[in-house]
């Protein structure tokens, strides 16, 4: 690995890619800590952190950033929202597939231009919303709109920081600004669990402090060798001839993920039950409510309800956002034009065979997340360890480190560098 580390960094101008998306993060992450204006910094002191169910998510992938209420306190989780919103209105509203569709007129880039506006917009109002609910803001008008222009201008300098990454750095430079945030959360997390292990020296602390570091550890590894899980579906191409040439007659393979729906299930869970109590908690502070309590008893994220809820959303997404994701029909019709078959199947059966191996690979990835989902909760509930990363965030960093790696790889591939696989690097 290191002889392959040697290599790359002897390539000019890979070097000055990886520098500058280093360098773009560092940008990120200090103007992190820049306080936005019109916030009432002692209220945020005094309050330790939101814990607001709903913030939990956005205070993982902004490093931290919304509990200080920072001008990245919303971060890139706009842009996500945004994203999602895009997608799914594209499906329901024909214009729009159509300007996706649209290659030649530049659809895909008014999509993206029309999600750029989305993102601020959505930035402006979640940040006046929220900074405003928990009282963060000081009094008067103006210092709603300060706060509202801070945090929307951080969301898309974050924003433009992650497109000059894609473009000019290595790797999805929205992804990475999410890593960052995830990997600053678990550094501080285990840093802050081995100083309290130093400071209290008991066998509690220490065991704390050494289990959240295994588990941290195990984690890491499943979810690698999950995510680089694939079902490999054999084809046979038919020979094609055009003018004097023989196109096709091999065998091939066609290769389906076996997690294809990444983390938003869980996003999407996520969001779904802790839209409820993040509402009564901000129209009923002082929790009197009868609603309110009910739920904090009973929804609360450590409560055996909230598991079996959370598990069966998170089933219920991935079927959902696979079946929006990935059309058997339309894939069995590509195939037929492409002259290409599965051995033991024709016509209708491969629609159907496809349809029926992606509801397999579904139902195994939504067990699996809801599984992922459960082991921080259970840690948190039943160890009493204070677990510095959600189920998503680890899947995430994964995700991305992964897919950072084969963008390296890729890039010396080109150039016509064999990396080291059998050594580490992949």
């Amino acid at each position: 690995m290191l002889e392959t580390v040697r290599k790359l960094w002897k390539i000019d101008d890979l070097r000055k890619k990886i520098v500058f998306t280093f360098v773009m993060l560092l940008i990120y992450r200090l103007v992190g800590v820049i306080p936005a204006p019109g916030v009432d910094a002692a209220a945020v002191l005094s309050s330790g952190g939101s814990n607001l169910p709903l913030l939990e998510l956005v205070n993982m992938m902004t490093g931290n950033a919304f509990s200080q209420m920072t001008i990245m306190a919303m971060g890139i989780t706009p842009y996500i929202n945004a994203s999602i919103i895009m997608q799914l209105l594209t499906i329901a509203i024909p214009a729009l597939e159509r300007m996706q569709a649209d290659e030649a007129g530049g659809g895909r880039q008014k999509i993206a231009r029309i999600t750029r506006y989305v993102t601020v917009g959505l930035a402006a109002v979640q940040a006046i919303g929220l900074a405003g609910g928990m009282n963060y803001v000081k009094d008067g008008w103006y210092n709603y709109v300060l706060v509202g222009v801070s945090m929307a201008g951080g969301s898309a300098l974050a924003m433009w920081i992650g497109e000059r990454i894609t473009e000019k750095g290595v790797g999805n430079g929205i992804s990475l600004l999410i890593f960052a945030g995830i990997i600053s959360n678990l550094f501080n997390g285990i840093v802050s669990s081995f100083g309290t292990a130093f400071a209290n020296g008991t066998a509690t602390a220490w065991l704390s402090a050494i289990v959240l570091i295994v588990v941290t550890l195990l984690l890491t590894v499943v979810v690698t060798f999950i995510d680089l899980g694939e079902r490999r579906i054999p084809l046979q191409i038919a020979k094609q001839v055009k003018g004097r040439r023989v196109y096709g007659g091999q065998n091939t393979h066609m290769s389906l993920k076996v997690v294809s729906v990444g983390v938003l299930p869980l996003i999407f869970a996520y969001s779904f039950l802790s839209f409820p109590g993040t509402i009564a908690q901000l129209v009923d502070p002082q929790m009197q409510g009868w609603f309110t309590q009910w739920w904090m008893i009973n929804m609360n994220t450590a409560s055996v309800g909230y598991m079996i809820v959370s598990g069966l959303l998170i089933v219920a997404f991935t079927f959902f956002y696979s079946s929006i994701s990935f059309d058997p029909k339309k894939q069995a019709e590509q195939l037929i034009m492409q002259g290409a078959t599965i051995p033991g199947q024709r016509g209708k059966n491969i629609r159907d065979y496809l349809k029926r191996t992606v509801n397999r690979l579904n139902l195994f990835a939504a067990l699996f997340l809801a599984v992922l989902a459960a082991v921080p909760t259970l840690l948190t509930s039943q160890l009493q360890i204070a677990v510095p990363f959600a189920a998503s965030s680890i899947l995430i960093a994964v995700s991305v480190a992964l897919e950072s790696i084969r963008t390296v790889e890729g890039e010396m591939s080109i150039r016509g560098i064999e990396t080291d696989k059998e050594n580490g690097f992949m």
